[in-house]
């Protein structure tokens, strides 16, 4: 196990009507004007909004709206948030929904007490000295980003996603309510538990030693998803099977699972660009990235894969030939993705091979890498992708 250091502050509000009291976290913060970050019309045709509003009016806060974040957030709308803020002389973001509005608050929070353009930070020209703190009401089990110190937006300047971690925008709190998940439909509530499945997976895939203990912790998350989304999607009001897939998400992405150990993250470098490009959901393009990739690394590490398979597959072990088992566990993890309704190829997010080039030259790897389980370079990258195009069998 690597050395490590674990800082995860966010003060976790779990549980039915927990968004009725954001108003008084807030202000025990010393909030006085608030930012309400948000997407789609539904948070306020739900009365969501309304009672976080009504929240902070009973907290004695003023506060703005910024409404119409869209999946892979944009960086438009981060900078409308900025001049927003500073307008207003707002001093806290309270971010209403999922990922991307999450992510957008984050990105927001950043470039408002910066004297320069907030995608310097992306870019690596500058590093914050401040943020504006950032709070959460979560709408959607998915990205984890109520939890972590990262935030991916999309610059539509070339349509490419870029992430960008600092402990500065780790959330100062986090509301999660199940209830206010439970009207999601079926494929962005599938989408978003592939997006755990993803976080859990990159971190599990390491070429650290003696990590017994995280790989069950990974194991643990995994084996939550796999049992408890076909749950959901049978019975999408149901609290207990909700709350879990909250939490998974909340586990799978706070790095509870990565400590001590090296992590990859090159499917998601990889799902990233398809999700600029296309403008295609973020779970959907990990659905078809990760089993192409796991294809092509197996071979790498096959004792890995062929105790992924056992141990959240179910698959039996065939000690005399463990590339047996690891590719069974790999086609498990495909068939699940089937079976809850996501995409398995460049065909189900309307993606063409033709693209590929252009692909990775918008992944701008040249002489570098991606990876840490396996470097991959540009031509790795285009076999992947090309692995992701060919329908499974």
């Amino acid at each position: 196990m690597d050395n490590f250091t674990f800082y995860s502050p966010t003060r976790f509000f779990f549980g039915r009507g927990e968004e009725n009291h954001a108003g008084d976290r807030i202000r025990r913060l010393g909030g006085t004007k608030v930012l309400i970050h948000y997407g789609a019309v539904s948070a306020v045709k739900s009365g969501l909004i309304y009672r976080v509003t009504s929240s902070l009016e009973r907290a004695g806060i003023a506060s703005v709206p910024l409404g119409g974040v869209r999946p892979n957030p944009r960086s438009g709308r981060v900078r409308e948030g900025i001049e927003l803020c500073r307008k207003e002389k707002v001093d806290f973001i309270l971010a209403v929904g999922g990922g991307s509005v999450i992510d957008s608050a984050k990105a927001i929070a950043l470039g408002v007490p910066y004297q320069g353009d907030f995608w310097d930070f992306f870019e690596g020209k500058a590093f914050p000295a401040s943020a504006l703190p950032v709070g959460v009401v979560l709408t959607v089990a998915a990205a984890g980003s109520e939890a972590s110190p990262v935030t991916v937006i999309t610059r539509e300047d070339g349509m490419f996603k870029r992430p960008y971690s600092s402990d500065q925008i780790r959330p100062v709190f986090s509301i999660l309510n199940p209830e206010l998940t439970t009207s999601l439909p079926p494929l962005p509530t599938a989408g978003g538990a592939t997006d755990i499945m993803s976080h859990v997976l990159e971190r599990y895939f390491t070429n650290t030693q003696d990590v017994e203990l995280t790989d069950r912790l990974c194991e643990s998350v995994l084996l939550t998803v796999k049992n408890e989304l076909p749950l959901v999607l049978k019975h999408p009001d149901h609290y207990g099977h909700r709350a879990n897939l909250m939490w998974a998400g909340t586990l799978a992405h706070n790095d509870t699972c990565g400590v001590g150990r090296e992590q990859d993250w090159a499917s998601h470098a990889l799902a990233h660009e398809l999700s600029a490009f296309y403008d295609a959901p973020h779970g959907a393009t990990l659905a078809v990235i990760f089993p192409a990739w796991m294809e092509y690394v197996m071979d790498h590490d096959i004792n890995r894969f062929a105790q992924l398979a056992v141990r959240v597959w179910g698959c039996d072990m065939d000690f005399n030939h463990p590339d047996v088992t690891a590719r069974k566990g790999i086609r498990a993890f495909r068939s699940f993705l089937k079976m809850v309704g996501m995409p398995t190829d460049f065909a189900g997010i309307r993606a063409r091979e033709d693209d590929i080039p252009q692909l990775l030259d918008q992944l701008q790897i040249g002489r570098s890498t991606i990876g840490s389980f396996v470097k991959l370079d540009r031509n790795d990258c285009e076999k992947i992708y090309r692995l992701a195009c060919r329908p499974a069998a």
